[in-house]
């Protein structure tokens, strides 16, 4: 009898955390390696099913880096990056919009119907999603966004659906565009007026010596974040990351985490504790 007991025991605990998220929204950005493993997708889809079944309204943005280079690779195009974004000109951008809003998002919705959810996919050109402009003529057809039309978002919600959403955008011209799927998380989260955001990423979160998970820093204001760059805590890749927290914060998002898609149930760690498991960002000082 002692294991329903220490079920019973989880659930009581849980149920303040839940309470607190109920009919509220959470955006979840995932993809790179946190996608790799079959068992993590099944497992990390398995987790948002259960938040969107107890009353989380839960919007899930991805990405397929990965994937993308992958079936570039097949087509026999070279894959280029420019300060870590992928060049992306009118072939790749056509490749882009096939794998991401084809092949991974039909994929991530087939698993949460498959766990008993119930998902919508979406890409950034659905409803008008996601209207950009080009980041850098260096860049190619990397986006810019510059307006989110979040009512199809809002809808889906209010039906009942997971939306899942592919970062591929538009522009007026008929242009589509390979969107960074941080940014497009951070964006669609502040037009969305989100209680958290949460970053899947391959790292536990921001540390203060990149040599050691022990140094992680559990709470960063987003005043904190320019002293944090002077130091060189936030470096290299981070930096960008960073940015799109401390931007969600400044439109509105509550708490932002930056946390690892590696491990297990990380998104559950995060919400469903006072300590979380990554790193959680705020407003003020």
């Amino acid at each position: 009898m002692s294991i329903p007991k220490e079920q019973a025991e989880v659930l009581l605990e849980a149920m303040p955390y839940i309470q607190k998220y109920q009919n509220k929204i959470l955006v979840i950005k995932y993809g790179g390696n946190a996608m790799l493993s079959d068992e993590l997708k099944q497992s990390t889809m398995r987790d948002l099913t259960l938040l969107r079944l107890v009353g989380v309204k839960v919007v899930l943005v991805h990405g397929g880096g990965p994937e993308i280079s992958q079936t570039l690779t097949r087509m026999g195009i070279e894959s280029r990056f420019v300060n870590g974004l992928r060049y992306t000109d009118a072939e790749t951008a056509e490749v882009v919009r096939m794998v991401l809003a084809g092949k991974v998002n039909k994929e991530l919705v087939q698993m949460i119907y498959a766990q008993g959810g119930k998902a919508l996919g979406l890409c950034g050109i659905d409803g008008g999603l996601l209207l950009c402009e080009k980041e850098s003529d260096d860049l190619g057809f990397v986006g810019k966004i510059q307006r989110v039309q979040s009512e199809v978002i809002v809808d889906a919600l209010n039906c009942g659906y997971l939306p899942v959403i592919s970062t591929v955008g538009y522009d007026e011209k008929g242009n589509i565009y390979n969107v960074n799927a941080d940014t497009a998380a951070s964006a669609i989260a502040g037009a969305l007026g989100a209680e958290s955001l949460i970053l899947m990423t391959d790292i536990r979160g921001l540390l203060r010596n990149k040599e050691e998970e022990e140094s992680l820093i559990n709470k960063v204001y987003v005043s904190d974040i320019p002293s944090l760059e002077k130091e060189g805590v936030i470096s290299g890749g981070m930096i960008p990351k960073v940015h799109c927290c401390r931007d969600a914060i400044r439109n509105g998002v509550n708490r932002v985490f930056i946390t690892d898609g590696r491990v297990k149930h990380s998104i559950l760690l995060e919400l469903l504790s006072d300590q979380g498991y990554g790193t959680m960002f705020v407003k003020g000082d």
